[in-house]
């Protein structure tokens, strides 16, 4: 599929579908692009969700939501999508992978 594998920038979501239990080949599919700028994650199993957002290929993986983000985070893509990390504290050639928690207030 086209727009699965192309860095489009504007609101576009691709929804697939895939075998029950094949998370393995989701992670395949996902990764064969070449970008990696953002991805997103939802299930209602968060043990599921910490295991595939640590596979991905992908800059943010975002958990049963997209774009909300703190923008004193670091923040940049894998591959094509870009190298190391804007705002970033440390080299790109230390670290790969940081996961950041951002809380919500109920407002």
């Amino acid at each position: 599929m086209y727009i699965a594998q192309e860095e489009s920038f504007g609101p576009v979501m691709v929804i697939s579908k895939f075998k029950n239990g094949d998370v393995d080949g989701v992670l395949q599919r996902a990764n064969t692009t070449e970008y990696g700028l953002a991805s997103g994650v939802f299930t209602k199993d968060i043990s599921k969700a910490l295991y595939i957002s640590e596979k991905l290929e992908a800059g943010t993986v975002f958990i049963n939501t997209y774009n909300k983000t703190d923008v004193a985070a670091p923040f940049g893509g894998f591959k094509q999508s870009g190298f190391g990390k804007d705002l970033g504290k440390f080299s790109p050639s230390l670290i790969s992978h940081g996961i950041v928690q951002i809380n919500e207030k109920n407002t």
